[in-house]
């Protein structure tokens, strides 16, 4: 799920991770405005609110909301070296490795975030959470050749609309087969992918109403499991090669 890149993928594989790091990403911005009232990783809000209170000469509430796009940008920004230098180094599991980082900041943040007192939390909450979306969004950008995405669920509504356009116009012949598949293929994808947001919404609502902060630190099973299934699957593969090589070096001697 983590190996393969861009056209090599297969859509199967795309509509899996989307599935799942989707339904995480819809979990902690569900819990973090039932916690704090504030969405971490919708940056075009946070956009739209820093340029309101711009307007208004509030500039000392536009600066948090400057921090928190410059934090999102952050995570984005690390995250695709961490994998352009993995790659350089032909690391084939750095996209499991960046997904395992990702689990265990969310597990500390989790973990920490009831420690701090009340400012100081819902600072921690909101910028932690924004960097680790960044970071979350290229790691699927990076993969997938932009096709997937996590926390755009505005881009994928549009993208939505064109494939149903795309299948009404199907009936009137402007569409081959081959285009017909692929609108359908890219259609379940955006569809399943919004609607992981909306459950993994719904479930991390309930996990932070039990568990509070630490519902956090919960959300990165998820990734936890992505990550090591990943890496448990390469390694296996990994050493079946290298008993095949033996065993014909074996034969040959």
């Amino acid at each position: 799920m983590l190996i393969q890149r861009g056209e090599a993928r297969d859509p199967r594989l795309d509509r899996r991770l989307a599935f799942i790091l989707a339904g995480v990403a819809g979990s902690l911005n569900a819990a973090a405005y039932h916690a704090v009232g504030f969405f971490a990783g919708n940056m075009t809000g946070n956009v739209s609110t820093l340029s309101s209170l711009i307007a208004l000469g509030q500039w000392g509430h536009g600066l948090f909301y400057l921090a928190v796009v410059a934090t999102f940008i952050a995570g984005s920004a690390l995250s695709s070296l961490a994998i352009e230098t993995g790659l350089r180094l032909k690391i084939a599991t750095i996209y499991a490795h960046v997904v395992l980082v990702e689990a265990g900041l969310l597990a500390v943040l989790g973990v920490a975030a009831p420690l701090l007192a009340a400012a100081e939390r819902i600072a921690c909450l909101i910028l932690g959470l924004s960097f680790l979306m960044g970071l979350q969004n290229a790691i699927v950008t990076h993969i997938s050749d932009a096709r997937v995405r996590t926390t755009h669920i505005s881009g994928m509504a549009t993208d939505v609309g064109i494939g149903l356009a795309r299948l009404i116009a199907r009936d009137r012949g402007s569409e081959g087969r081959e285009d017909r598949l692929r609108t359908w293929v890219r259609l379940r994808l955006h569809v399943g992918t919004i609607g992981a947001f909306l459950l993994g919404g719904v479930l991390g609502v309930l996990l932070y109403r039990w568990r509070g902060d630490l519902s956090i630190a919960i959300s990165a099973l998820p990734l936890l499991a992505v990550g090591i299934v990943t890496l448990r699957r390469t390694n296996a593969r990994l050493y079946q090669k290298l008993r095949a090589t033996d065993e014909l070096q074996k034969i040959q001697k």
